[in-house]
Formats: C-alpha cells, structure tokens, sequence
C-alpha cells in the first residue's frame, strides 16, 4: 500500500506544484477581463498576449487563481452532443480547463470557436474563448498542474505575474 501511494503521489507532483502561486519560470496564464486579453508567462517573461472573448457578464466568468486539470484535443460539446471536429462544435480545436468554483476542470476552460468574430467581445457563458490558431499554438506550452489567474484590472501583465511569482 505504501509502495503504491509513493507512486501516486510521484506521479502527480510535476502536475500539480505545490503552493498557491507559479514558481518563477514556470508556465503562468493571465486573463485580463477589463481588456479582454490573455497573457501566457514562461521562462521568466511575458511570451506572448492575445484577443479573447469572456463572460457575457462579469460573474460569468470566475476571478481568481485556478489550476489547469483538463487537457482536450478537439473536444467534444456535451451540452449538444456535438463530436469534436464537427465545424458546428463552439468549443473549437482544442480546451484547456481550469478548477474554478470548485469544478474538475470541465465547466470552465480556455478554448477555441467557430465564431471568430466573438473573440475580443463579453460574449460567452463564462468560458474564455480565442481563435482556434491561438489555442492549438498555446496548448502544448501549457502544462496539467499550470496556474491561470482570471481578473479585473488595470495592472500590465508584467506587473501581475511579478506579483504571483511567476516573474522575477
């Protein structure tokens, strides 16, 4: 039994780190509400800053610090039983989900579209949705177990991923 939970627990620690925030260099998402942007920090910098769509109002979509648990490649739409794929899938190439409000990572996510034209706007029913180019680019830089920090404000993303450690 030991053996066996060693194993487990060997298993998940580069999944999930241990602490509330990034450490610095590690992978580190920001979702800016207040400008509809998403920022993606590795390796001690600010890599890149995107166009999203979120909450068609601002309880939609969660604040604070999350986790990403679920990782999915063409993802199946369970609300209409639509395959991944399939041109009329909202959720686009790929999802990236996150534990807000206590969920396992399939409620709320970051993912792609099949309205392009929705990308920037207060759009959606709480999720982060971003051209389907930008998410399969993002995805494989970003791991199980990285920190996405959802907010409302006017700091510059260099200020805030200083702040959560994920900057030196």
């Amino acid at each position: 039994m030991i053996k066996l939970l060693t194993m487990f627990v060997i298993f998940l620690s580069p999944l999930w780190p241990l602490g509330p925030n990034p450490l610095p260099g590690d992978p580190f998402v920001i979702v800016n509400k207040t400008t509809n942007e998403l920022a993606f920090v590795d390796n001690n910098k600010l890599q890149t800053v995107v166009s999203i769509g979120t909450g068609k109002t601002q309880e939609l979509t969660p604040e604070g610090l999350f986790t990403i648990t679920v990782k999915a490649e063409d993802p199946y739409y369970r609300r209409k039983d639509i395959p991944g794929g399939d041109p009329n899938n909202p959720l686009g190439a790929r999802w990236i989900g996150f534990d807000a409000k206590g969920t396992d990572g399939r409620i709320y996510g970051i993912h792609g579209t099949n309205q392009p034209s929705t990308v920037g706007q207060y759009v959606s029913q709480g999720c982060i949705r971003t051209q389907n180019e930008v998410i399969t680019s993002l995805y494989p830089f970003i791991p199980l177990g990285t920190k996405i920090l959802i907010t409302s404000s006017k700091k510059s993303f260099e200020v805030l991923a200083k702040e959560y450690g994920a900057i030196r």
